[in-house]
């Protein structure tokens, strides 16, 4: 917690930084899908999950092809995997070693932080690479529970077993396409690594996902 509250002060502090010394700031909206998938200490992920992401994305660009990167997004990352022993659902009856199929459905407030080196431009094209961190506040989370083919729980809310705080790692790539003056239309692709751990004790599970990046500068 304390390391994550920290991840959280630098960002707000860096982004005050750049803000202050940014020559030029551009905004812009993107909407685009993004493929979820679950990393469990005890026990196994299971493919790949569709979620979705929607909100604003900004440049403060401080020099010439370099920009600090950030935004404001609703974040929906769905995973599913199988977990040994899923606590409140496991019983002495159920036997021991156990796996129950788990599906995390978790929405976030999230905020990135990164650096995005750029190309200079050629038919109206730049070319960018990115790497930074995320901070993530849970604003919604439900959970899907089967034990066999017994369904345990459908769509509930499991707030009171998952964290209400996200770190991740982003590292991605992509092309910005201008249209006119200032416009362009902006497509990448970005692996978003978590770091942190998004269940209660006494499971280790974290998610991860891979964003098709979609979006419009102003």
């Amino acid at each position: 917690m304390k390391k994550t509250l920290f991840a959280l002060l630098f960002t707000f502090a860096s982004a005050s930084l750049f803000a202050q010394d940014a020559s030029q700031i551009r905004l812009g909206l993107t909407a685009h899908p993004n493929f979820g998938f679950l990393k469990v200490e005890n026990g196994k992920g299971n493919g790949l999950s569709t979620g979705f992401t929607y909100g604003l994305m900004s440049d403060f660009e401080f020099a010439e092809n370099y920009c600090f990167a950030t935004g404001l997004t609703v974040t929906t990352i769905n995973g599913e995997g199988e977990i040994i022993n899923f606590s409140p659902y496991h019983t002495a009856a159920a036997g021991a070693n156990t796996a129950y199929n788990v599906k995390y459905k978790m929405q976030y407030l999230q905020i990135p932080l990164s650096i995005k080196l750029k190309t200079d431009e050629k038919d109206d094209m730049k070319w960018y690479g990115q790497f930074g961190l995320t901070t993530d506040f849970r604003i919604g989370a439900r959970q899907d529970v089967e034990q066999g083919n017994t369904p345990l729980a459908d769509d509930i809310k499991a707030t009171d077993n998952t964290k209400f705080l996200r770190a991740g790692m982003i590292i991605g790539g992509g092309v910005e396409y201008r249209l006119s003056g200032k416009t362009s239309l902006l497509g990448g692709i970005t692996y978003n690594n978590g770091l942190t751990n998004i269940a209660k004790k006494p499971h280790s599970v974290k998610n991860h996902f891979v964003a098709l990046n979609i979006g419009v500068f102003f």
